[in-house]
């Protein structure tokens, strides 16, 4: 299954970075120009930083995505620093 969603805000890169760092002892992390990869074993999570905005991608084989969204937001909000309100679309 595959979702996305997308935060406004104008720290996107910084958001991702620290989520990046956070995971990185768990999950295998890639990084380049466009965007941050954290490869879990049944999931990718794809982070690409904007302007005015964060894209955030979930790619999983899991029965419970839904769970692995609520997840990573969490996360996120938690690297933000503030909730962010999103839709994520299947």
């Amino acid at each position: 299954m595959k979702s996305t969603t997308h935060l406004l805000t104008n720290d996107g890169k910084r958001i991702a970075k620290r989520l990046v760092n956070h995971w990185k002892h768990k999950f295998e992390v890639q990084e380049t120009e466009q965007d941050f990869k954290i490869l879990m074993l049944t999931a990718t999570i794809t982070l690409t930083p904007e302007i005015e905005q964060l894209n955030v991608a979930i790619d999983s084989q899991l029965d419970d995505h839904d769970h692995l969204e609520k997840v990573v937001l969490d996360h996120l909000n938690r690297m933000a620093q503030q909730e962010f309100q999103v839709e994520w679309q299947h």
